[in-house]
């Protein structure tokens, strides 16, 4: 069959929603640059007026020639060995977006998808189409689901309102004032249209999204709201760091083994929660300074942007300022923690880290005979309410600021001790702390809980527990773990997910 015929039967095969959705995940607004084969030319016009005009003349056709466009440069794309160039990465989201959606055309060439993996290095559970999809976006999907037209139409009024925002933008001016998005899939291409704004004005982001929730704030509960959401449910999604789907991030496990009883359980307990939550995981056993380097130099290859988190197990004896390497050598623990965050591949991604040593001798010794032999009304005041708020500072757009983001933030350091004190350990299990931390993490898989809210039931659960010293004083003591929290989103811990299911993109 001929293939412009073939397109176009593709074509006819979508409905208006889908090539909505499809035009959204492939124009990702967080595409790496600059690329091989990319420009300094402004994709402005490319990602926005073809939504701008499906709006406003109710019809799919710049869409439609959008994706055909698509489908032709691909078929034309010849992979060069070796380069990773900017079409390799819209070739990948395109196909995990049409596979999300169900609509991969027949004749798309899976034997290229397979040779872009080869050159991103990806291994099996890598070449699974859930990584290639930004999870970002499919959040923002999801509020466009639960918003009426309605909802949308007056989303887009409160904008058309902030004119400082709006001053020059012909792409707006398109569209109009007043917008009645009851076609189907017009609903989605005005959301997406304001979402995609609201990015390349760098008003939101994937860790930002102010902007878009006081939109969503000003809408009408009763016509905007699809049954059975509200507009706080609503709100309250973007507040969470976006981890849809599998996997859930990369996980890596730095274990020493030499003189720690119980390691082997360590990473065996690690890896197995990781995977149970949908991580995908390497580990590191008897890292060594030289072993830290060539992690840090692997995980800024450009596969991992893929990625929606970052969660690192480090575990050795240390100190107060260091952790002690499997060949004798010490590392600062601060040296560690900062460099890793400041990796550019999970940049406005959670990365949680969980440092398991001693950080000193001390003990929080328990004495008296009970413990010998044991081991193993005020004011409150409403900030919404009027007479508060009055006082409050008035912070306006013009002093804020998105693009410059602290190495540090949305990052997580989870402690197994408190400073100057041990970190307790069994002589066959390993870590106390490790062992606690994987099994109240997998007791709450698919409740809802947050990895904060599992941290302070840890604190809570560890503290409880009578340890004593392996030396001859056998002293009884109890150890408290703490963390320090960067983050600036709530990360939940995801529902149990099975990447065994046969979701590969191509034939290996």
């Amino acid at each position: 069959m001929d293939e412009v015929i073939q397109v176009t039967h593709w074509l006819s095969s979508i409905t208006p929603r889908k090539k909505a959705k499809l035009f959204f995940f492939t124009t990702h607004a967080d595409a790496p640059s600059p690329m091989v084969g990319s420009n300094d030319v402004d994709t402005h016009e490319e990602t926005q007026l073809p939504l701008a005009t499906t709006v406003a003349l109710h019809n799919f056709k710049n869409i439609d020639e959008f994706l055909k466009k698509k489908v032709n440069t691909f078929s034309c794309y010849s992979v060069i060995e070796n380069e990773i160039t900017k079409t390799d990465y819209e070739y990948l989201r395109f196909y995990s977006a049409c596979k999300y959606l169900d609509v991969v055309p027949p004749f798309l060439d899976l034997e290229k998808i397979s040779a872009i993996q080869n050159k991103f290095e990806m291994t099996d559970e890598e070449r699974d189409y859930r990584l290639l999809l930004d999870s970002a976006d499919l959040v923002l999907e999801k509020v466009c689901d639960s918003l009426k037209p309605a909802g949308v139409s007056q989303m887009w009024t409160a904008l058309r309102k902030d004119r400082n925002l709006i001053r020059g933008v012909k792409t707006i001016d398109i569209i109009g004032f007043f917008v009645g998005p009851n076609p189907t899939g017009i609903k989605e291409c005005l959301f997406f249209f304001i979402v995609r704004f609201l990015q390349k004005a760098d008003k939101i982001n994937r860790v930002n999204t102010n902007r878009l929730e006081r939109l969503i704030a000003q809408c009408d509960e009763s016509s905007s709201c699809e049954e059975g959401k509200t507009i706080d449910f609503i709100i309250d999604s973007l507040r969470f760091y976006p981890t849809e789907l599998y996997p859930f991030g990369f996980c890596l496990i730095m274990c020493v083994i030499e003189g720690r009883d119980g390691a082997m359980q360590e990473i065996e307990k690690t890896m197995e929660i990781s995977r149970h939550l949908g991580m995908i995981t390497h580990t590191e056993k008897n890292p060594t300074k030289e072993t830290i380097e060539l992690v840090k130099k692997e995980l800024m290859k450009p596969k991992y942007q893929f990625y929606s988190s970052f969660t690192c197990w480090f575990m050795s004896h240390g100190d107060s300022n260091s952790m002690v390497l499997a060949d004798g050598e010490t590392i600062e623990r601060e040296w560690f923690l900062t460099s890793f965050p400041d990796i550019s591949t999970f940049q406005l991604k959670p990365k949680v880290f969980f440092m398991v040593s001693c950080r000193g001798a001390n003990k929080f010794s328990l004495k008296g005979d009970e413990f010998e032999g044991q081991s193993a009304t005020c004011d409150y005041y409403d900030i919404g309410s009027a007479p508060i708020r009055n006082r409050m500072l008035d912070i306006t757009d013009s002093v804020r600021d998105i693009s410059y983001v602290q190495p540090m933030m949305d990052t997580l350091v989870a402690y197994s001790t408190i400073l100057d004190h041990l970190s307790g350990r069994a002589n066959t299990h390993g870590s106390i702390y490790v062992d606690r931390a994987c099994v109240l993490m997998s007791e709450n898989i698919s409740r809802g809980r947050s990895l904060t809210e599992i941290l302070e039931h840890l604190s809570q659960d560890l503290h409880e527990i009578l340890q004593e010293t392996m030396d001859e004083d056998r002293i009884v003591y109890k150890q408290a773990c703490h963390y320090d929290s960067f983050f600036r989103k709530t990360l939940k811990l995801p529902y149990t997910r099975h990447p065994k299911e046969d979701v590969h993109s191509a034939p290996q």
